[in-house]
């Protein structure tokens, strides 16, 4: 099993920054891929960003060149810092992390964008 804990949410303005911290505990040599996605009210979880155990970053559309998802192995931590941020990155936003077939799934921490 491998617990994931989410911090770093909050209210910002827009065109704020924000950085998001999962760290990870229990088995993680498990660990392959980490990642974030999202949620916002009355919509499907989304791809945020998601990051491979060797450093190499994939992101959403939507958030390519104001995001930027990092990983220290070190500390079994993924980072997500969010720049330049909108009304529309309103969400919950989750830590996953996945290996051995299995996806594991943090508890989520809001960030609300004012606009």
């Amino acid at each position: 099993q491998v617990q994931l804990v989410e911090s770093g949410g909050g209210l910002v303005q827009a065109g704020g920054s924000l950085r998001l911290s999962c760290a990870a505990s229990g088995s993680i040599f498990s660990i392959r891929g980490m990642g974030w996605y999202r949620q916002a009210p009355g919509k499907q979880r989304e791809l945020v960003a998601t990051i491979t155990s060797g450093g190499s970053g994939n992101y959403a559309d939507s958030v390519k060149g104001r995001f930027t998802i990092s990983r220290d192995n070190t500390k079994n931590t993924v980072y997500l810092q969010m720049n330049n941020l909108k009304p529309e990155d309103t969400a919950v936003y989750y830590c996953n992390a996945n290996g051995m077939g299995i996806n594991y799934w943090g508890k989520g921490t809001l960030v609300t964008v004012s606009s």
